[in-house]
């Protein structure tokens, strides 16, 4: 008989783990009204944390998880629109806590990495999600950061997605001290950490704004909307082009820095 381990999700849904085959779950998922089977006997378990640039999609967390090997359940916990601050708030990291508990108590547990990334969603101006760069962004990201070493697993900070917004001909790169903190907390914590928003900004940088447009999840539109009708393209959120350029670039950074993960990317 096979065993079963229940998740709470953010909106009191329950996701039930099964120990079997290996297969990859959503926020979405995993907050769905009916209870999502996972069949798994990976050793290795995946967990991303973040907004929606890493999200189901919008982001590249998707995508990344195709890029992982049948050793590894990848679970994308990313939600739109959260903060450091509202991911805690909302209960969406109950679901990291329980599944690192779950697997402390388990008869074979697994090694199990938790990348966070947060910033977009931190900045000023996002009501109930802002936080202030210098005092309460450095706790949330660190209190992450040892939890996760608490609860047994390995904390994989990540610097914010750049944002493909161009000013005369230059891309513009307001999150950079929000990177520079994440960074500088991974130095403190003695964690591993992606600069994914240097080396994304660099990227987009080097194709210009015309090439980094079809990054979006749809075309810019060529004519004026009918009322009413609202294009999801935008200058941060991500189609399948844009998260496939992204998971590459993830799985390269993790390959050179975290190399006990980087054996079960896919050759």
């Amino acid at each position: 008989m096979k065993k079963r381990r229940n998740f709470l999700g953010a909106t009191g849904a329950i996701a039930t783990f099964f120990l079997g085959v290996s297969t990859t779950v959503s926020a979405e998922k995993m907050n769905e009204d009916e209870s999502v089977a996972i069949t798994s006997v990976a050793p290795v378990r995946v967990v991303l944390v973040g907004d929606s640039t890493m999200a189901t999609r919008t982001g590249y967390g998707d995508a990344l998880c195709k890029l992982f090997t049948a050793e590894v359940e990848c679970v994308n916990l990313a939600r739109g629109g959260r903060s450091s601050k509202s991911f805690r708030a909302e209960g969406l990291w109950d679901n990291v806590q329980t599944i690192l508990s779950h697997n402390r108590t388990s008869r074979s547990p697994r090694t199990t990495f938790v990348l966070i990334q947060f910033g977009h969603n931190d900045q000023p101006g996002k009501l109930g999600r802002s936080t202030d760069l210098v005092t309460e962004f450095p706790l949330n990201i660190s209190r992450y950061v040892e939890e996760v070493q608490t609860g047994g697993g390995q904390a994989v900070l990540v610097t914010p997605l750049t944002r493909r917004s161009f000013k005369d001909g230059t891309l513009q790169n307001d999150l950079r001290p929000w990177a520079e903190s994440v960074i500088k907390i991974a130095q403190d914590k003695f964690v591993a950490v992606i600069d994914l928003n240097a080396k994304s900004y660099a990227a987009v940088a080097a194709m210009g704004s015309t090439e980094a447009d079809t990054l979006a999840e749809e075309p810019r539109p060529q004519a004026t909307l009918p009322d009413g009708v609202k294009s999801r393209f935008d200058y941060t959120h991500l189609g399948a082009k844009g998260a496939a350029l992204f998971a590459k670039i993830m799985a390269e950074e993790i390959n050179v820095y975290v190399p006990a993960l980087a054996r079960y990317l896919r050759r």
